[in-house]
């Protein structure tokens, strides 16, 4: 995928074999056999009736699935919700200040991100936010112990985010890693997303037009590289009443990266136009599902998108730009779908 950049230059995206192998085969298409137990589906009527069939069970809800066989109630991931969108609220009404976030992008702001909701916590919870973490599962697990065992409540006057203020009501190791391992889940995917989103729109518009408005530019970023790009719904009896090819065994992806750019859905679906969002609805147009169904929309939406616009609110103020010598980026197949190691630098 190429996107008009400075005159007589372009800048690509060069996906993982893997996801570039679901572009050049299954664009276009409503239903397709991944696996002898997978089906594909990426059809905006197909994918509706799906996610309608039922809920999400525990183990596909990402952010509050069970905790090593623990589930996560619903009076818990409500508190949750509550005590991170506190932090996120104060956060917004924060200045802009004078962070500079030119450098290498999503690490640059991630780090800004972290500081910006969850403040300058002790080192136990900062750790948690780390972009390493994303390594591997035991890391995460390793550091959430340590964080646990290694216990004390700070001194009153020590500045902590109400997210942590939650942990700390907890009592015994147990309940205090278990409540760690939450503020991972719930601070991690704040940052990580939000990250994911601003660097690709960033690669995908930059310069930034102020005349195009930011939520324009976010609506069409998250069409062409949805940070969160695949549904999975494990194998359930009402999915083959819904449509018979699926058989009682085979598990569900459904994939809103390729209804953002099917063809029967969008005018010029590979190139990007923020100005389109002018006559859509993000909230009900068919196939655009960045934040999933909206059964069960994710969560974070309503604080990944605002504090998106805060961090390219900062962009356009400090001439942010791409890097004009950098005229490609990869993205992995490692987690969120994003651009890697985009150099920001001042215009």
């Amino acid at each position: 995928m190429t996107i008009p950049a400075e005159r007589n230059k372009v800048r690509q995206v060069v996906f993982a074999p893997r996801i570039q192998e679901l572009f050049d085969r299954y664009r276009g298409k409503s239903f397709f056999r991944l696996e002898p137990d997978t089906v594909g589906v990426a059809g905006a009527e197909l994918m509706d009736a799906l996610l309608r069939s039922r809920p999400a069970n525990a183990e596909e809800r990402p952010t509050f699935k069970p905790v090593r066989g623990r589930v996560v109630t619903r009076p818990e991931s409500s508190a949750l919700m509550r005590a991170v969108g506190a932090d996120v609220r104060a956060a917004l009404k924060k200045p802009l200040g004078d962070a500079s976030l030119a450098g290498t992008w999503p690490a640059v702001p991630h780090n800004y991100l972290r500081d910006l909701v969850f403040g300058r916590e002790q080192r136990r919870f900062r750790v948690l936010v780390d972009r390493r973490l994303e390594l591997t599962p035991k890391i995460t697990w390793a550091a959430v112990a340590t964080g646990a065992a290694l216990w004390g409540r700070p001194a009153p006057e020590v500045a902590l985010s109400a997210l942590a203020r939650m942990v700390l009501e907890a009592d015994t190791f147990e309940q205090r890693r278990f409540a760690m391992y939450l503020y991972r889940r719930v601070a991690g995917p704040i940052c990580f997303t939000v990250a994911a989103l601003v660097t690709n729109a960033l690669w995908l518009s930059s310069p930034l037009d102020d005349d195009v408005p930011t939520e324009y530019v976010l609506n069409e970023a998250l069409r062409l590289l949805p940070p969160s790009w695949n549904i999975l719904r494990v194998r359930s009896p009402e999915f083959a009443e819904v449509d018979a090819r699926i058989g009682p065994g085979d598990d569900v992806l459904l994939l809103p990266l390729l209804s953002h750019r099917d063809p029967e859905l969008w005018d010029a679906p590979d190139e990007f136009r923020p100005s389109r969002w002018a006559a859509l609805d993000p909230d009900n147009h068919p196939g655009y599902l960045p934040f999933g169904h909206s059964n069960e929309r994710c969560w974070g939406r309503h604080m990944v998108l605002p504090l998106a616009a805060h961090v390219l609110d900062l962009v356009r103020r400090d001439g942010l730009v791409v890097d004009p010598a950098q005229t490609r980026a990869r993205v992995h197949l490692d987690g969120l779908l994003e651009v890697s190691d985009v150099r920001v630098v001042r215009a």
